[in-house]
């Protein structure tokens, strides 16, 4: 089918789950909405984040998606459930895809998971990771720095080291972890500092590539893969600052354009 994939996130982080599925799925076309202008959603209320996910949902409705794919820790583990049991096009989240190559990558059992206060708020890992095995440990910390951290731009340096070493610490304590969850889709942008910090005996694992493996086969399932030859061209809109959001989108996607626009979605702000 002709029409695009939506991809929905709060802000600059799910760029990384779109420069994926560009790579597995490179006939497909993507629209990509980012509301830099409220992230982070990670301290908002299940309320506030519903109505912006939603937001942010119609928006590209609108534009007659195919699929949607919920770019969000944070929107999928409160919102996940909801859009899939009202929307008439498959929804993917990022937690499930997450989990599952966690624990194709632990060998001991033992993972942490590291998100956003209202990922780690919902359990919504830990279930994830039980329903699959329940024998598996789970240790999560929340990093309410990071999402600020990255949406600056700030993705290497002193600083950013200081941060990620400051907010690591209680989970690096646990010397059993062999495998770290980024639950959060801004923080493989901050992969190289995480990694350095919790050392290579731990394996990071980002949902990004898993998501876009289960995008396409959820794709084929339904018959909605495109079939004919093209360059797609992708959409890219923001919610707020449009030069920092195609600094980063510059640098995830190694290119000198991210054809990026501004747009306002919000109906009303909640404060």
């Amino acid at each position: 089918m002709d029409q695009a994939i939506g991809v929905i996130d709060s802000g600059v982080g799910g760029l990384t789950v779109a420069h994926e599925l560009m790579r597995q799925l490179p006939k497909e076309k993507l629209l990509y909405v980012g509301d830099t202008l409220r992230c982070p959603y990670g301290p908002r209320s299940e309320e506030e984040v519903k109505k912006f996910t939603w937001e942010m949902v119609n928006f590209l409705l609108e534009k007659k998606i195919k699929m949607l794919v919920v770019a969000c820790n944070t929107a999928t583990a409160f919102t996940l459930t909801e859009l899939q049991n009202h929307l008439d096009i498959p929804v993917l989240g990022v937690i499930n895809p997450g989990a599952r190559a966690a624990i194709n990558a632990t060998k001991n059992m033992h993972i942490g998971v590291i998100g956003t206060d209202g990922t780690i708020r919902s359990n919504a890992y830990p279930q994830a990771l039980l329903n699959i095995n329940s024998k598996i440990h789970i240790d999560a910390l929340a990093c309410p720095l990071f999402v600020p951290l990255v949406e600056k731009g700030m993705l290497h340096g002193y600083t950013t080291f200081q941060i990620v070493s400051e907010s690591l610490e209680p989970i690096r304590q646990n010397n059993h972890i062999d495998t770290l969850i980024l639950g959060c889709t801004h923080y493989p942008l901050i992969k190289d500092t995480i990694q350095q910090f919790m050392g290579n005996h731990v394996s990071i694992i980002s949902s990004s590539e898993e998501t876009a493996r289960e995008t396409s086969t959820i794709l084929e399932y339904h018959e909605l893969l495109y079939k004919g030859e093209r360059i797609p061209n992708h959409q890219f809109f923001t919610t707020g600052e449009l030069e920092i959001f195609e600094k980063i989108a510059k640098r995830i996607f190694n290119s000198s354009e991210s054809n990026a626009q501004s747009v306002a979605i919000e109906h009303t702000v909640i404060s």
